[in-house]
């Protein structure tokens, strides 16, 4: 059997943006000036000034008033200060700014470019590895020993679990693992593309699992958002050439469990106090998925990763490696900068640059991959990512409180 190769050689051209020159503020220390006069009369009021004289008050026998001589020679001193110009403040400022949205916008393409190469690479591996569930415990392996990695040289804070917080976490790493698993089951039957397209049904399960379980009812804009994203994936499938039921059901299974995912969320929490932030959570779960998906993959696959497997399989060992772990540290690093990003911005701004991303991944790899499609499955796919752009952008409609 042929040796599979793989040609991908990809140059990541990162440039770290120059930091911004600061602005200098030049204060001017305090001045004090005294009035010419002679030199007697400036002897004179440096004695008067100095040896104060108060004279008793008719108005009260508890209080003093000083001499109107003494008065005129302090009169005779200004303190004058230099104020700081308004526009060095500004200049600091807008500096701040500009650092900040420089940063932001790093982040926004870091985590754009390795959702691409996850794709890209992963896509790679499951086309001649056919083993999904192998493939999503290798990426839950890696993820755990960067976690460690992290963690045991303090690059991050170690958190201390209880069982309580487990507890509470465990449903939510259940929905992770097999959300993940069934993404990659998808990849491995239809293109990256499709697959993608069908993910934009996210929005209509968040929409009936909130009014199901939360009791969010929507309102009538996000209802309307929802007719393109539905209609749109509907004609994207009618027409896709890679079509086949494996593939679609496998992404939606997908969309049901990361859907499920944020509803658990929000209901299975643990004490505010004990709470954690979206790295850590992220981190622990990761931990807990390659636990929990380790029984299942020795039951369904079988130990299929060895050097041995694969070369009887007539693979080249080195590149399914490679490929393997790449898709997996671009897995992990996309996840992570998604929490960075959404500490620094808004859930809408946030869900909106999710949209823009699935697009740049649907683009990318219909380009790199060579997918054939039919103008009317492009038409299919850009209505559907219409409609989850509009969703974000009514998500923030609050209706009317009723009034009695």
């Amino acid at each position: 059997m042929q040796s599979v190769a793989f040609t991908l050689s990809p140059s990541l051209p990162l440039r770290t943006p120059h930091a911004p020159r600061s602005a200098s503020l030049s204060f001017h220390p305090l001045r004090l000036s005294a009035s010419k006069s002679d030199p007697v009369t400036s002897n004179a009021t440096s004695s008067s000034f100095t040896r104060r004289s108060w004279l008793h008050s008719s108005s009260s026998s508890f209080k003093f008033r000083p001499r109107d001589s003494d008065l005129d020679s302090r009169a005779r001193f200004e303190a004058r200060a230099a104020s700081v110009p308004e526009s060095a403040s500004g200049d600091a400022a807008a500096s701040g700014g500009l650092l900040k949205t420089l940063e932001l916008g790093s982040l926004f393409g870091l985590w754009y470019l390795f959702n691409i190469y996850f794709n890209i690479y992963n896509k790679q591996v499951l086309k001649v590895y056919q083993f999904p569930v192998t493939v999503t415990l290798v990426q839950f392996a890696v993820g755990t020993v960067l976690v460690s990695f992290m963690w045991g040289l303090n690059l991050y804070k170690r958190p201390k679990i209880t069982g309580a917080q487990l507890a509470a976490i465990l449903p939510l790493a259940l929905v992770h693992t097999f959300g993940n698993l069934f993404t990659n089951m998808s990849l491995g039957k239809v293109a990256v593309s499709f697959t993608h397209t069908i993910k934009a049904m996210e929005p209509f399960f968040s929409v009936v699992f909130s009014a199901m379980f939360l009791g969010e009812m929507p309102t009538p804009w996000v209802v309307g958002s929802l007719v393109p994203i539905v209609g749109g994936v509907a004609l994207a499938s009618v027409t896709e050439a890679s079509f086949n039921w494996a593939g679609f059901w496998s992404a939606m299974a997908s969309n049901v469990l990361n859907q499920s995912r944020n509803v658990l969320s929000k209901k299975v929490m643990v004490k505010k106090e004990d709470s954690m932030d979206n790295i850590t959570l992220f981190s622990i779960i990761t931990i807990m998925s390659f636990f929990l998906l380790a029984p299942v993959a020795f039951v369904m696959e079988g130990v299929k990763f060895t050097p041995t497997y694969l070369q009887s399989a007539g693979l080249n060992v080195r590149q399914v490696y490679i490929r393997s772990v790449l898709a997996a540290l671009c897995f992990h690093a996309y996840q992570q900068v998604s929490y960075m990003i959404l500490q620094r911005v808004s859930p809408v701004t946030h869900s909106v640059g999710n949209c823009v991303k699935r697009v740049v991944v649907i683009v990318s790899s219909v380009i790199f991959f060579q997918t054939p499609v039919s103008p009317v499955n492009a038409f299919g796919t850009a209505v559907a990512l219409a409609g989850v752009f509009l969703y974000s952008r009514v998500k923030r409609i609050k209706p009317k409180a009723k009034t009695a």
